[in-house]
């Protein structure tokens, strides 16, 4: 092995331990663990399809997309114009605008998602105001719902879609923008057919990057959501939780699992294999 490569992965050794210790590790001592208690690869089948055939397994899954293909929308439409102005900032504009990005993702997922059932509750900040000016003679049901579920969940994955689509933004030459501006070219038609098509792998990647995060999430949905939001992560918590049934709630680890290897590897063929913050 060249000099080279056994520094690099002597340089990768602590984290592929760590990796292995906290993530895999667990992973692969539950799942054994799980279907040790089913004993026979039949039972195992037997149980793999009751649950994959469940209708709350169903129910939770198609949830579970629809939420994270809302959220990833969302995040989208308004990570897109963030990204853009962070691209156009200079000096002091930009620092306040990393700041305003980058300062709440160093809090806790459940401080900023406390903070926002304070915001949408029945005598939040929202409510008040609108009560205040006139505009509505009742509260509005805010929280407690898909509206509530996907505010938090969009505010808490917005991080990830601006600086991957900024890292995009950046790499487009300059000149480029100002040569199809020298052919004529209105800065709409600069944006459209030149600029949105050189950052559309940055869009590609950020999606990716907020579906895949979307789709195992726990903690907002669990706060904010209601009885309909039942999302498959939750589904997972509840049976080892509450029923206790290792094997079920393996078998959809292994389902949300799946989804997400594929997901990845999706993400890794737009974006050559490299993360969304490289040039």
């Amino acid at each position: 092995m060249p000099l080279s490569r056994l520094g690099a992965l002597l340089l990768l050794a602590p984290s592929i331990l760590l990796l292995v210790f906290v993530f895999l590790g667990p992973i692969g001592w539950f799942l054994v663990g799980s279907f040790a208690e089913l004993g026979s690869l039949a039972e195992i089948w037997e149980e793999t399809r009751a649950v994959v055939g469940s209708r709350a397994v169903a129910l939770a899954i198609a949830n579970t997309n629809w939420i994270a293909l809302q959220v990833t929308f969302f995040v989208l439409l308004i990570g897109y114009p963030l990204a853009y102005a962070l691209n156009r900032a200079r000096g002091l504009a930009f620092s306040l605008i990393i700041i305003a990005i980058v300062l709440p993702y160093f809090t806790s997922v459940i401080v900023r998602t406390y903070a926002w059932m304070v915001i949408l509750g029945r005598n939040g900040i929202i409510n008040q105001m609108l009560l205040g000016l006139g505009i509505v003679s009742e509260p509005l049901e805010l929280m407690y719902n898909r509206l509530g579920v996907v505010i938090g969940m969009t505010y808490v994955l917005l991080p990830y879609m601006v600086l991957t689509l900024y890292a995009a933004m950046k790499a487009v030459d300059p000149r480029l923008l100002q040569a199809a501006e020298g052919m004529g070219a209105s800065r709409l038609g600069v944006f459209l057919r030149v600029f949105l098509p050189l950052t559309m792998h940055g869009v590609i990647a950020g999606s990716l990057i907020v579906f895949i995060l979307a789709i195992g999430f726990f903690v907002t949905p669990a706060l904010m959501g209601g009885p309909s939001d039942i999302m498959i992560a939750m589904l997972i918590e509840r049976e080892i939780e509450l029923t206790q049934n290792w094997p079920v709630a393996a078998m959809m680890t292994v389902v949300l699992l799946v989804v997400t290897l594929v997901l990845y590897a999706i993400y890794a063929r737009f974006t050559g294999g490299r993360t969304g913050f490289a040039r």
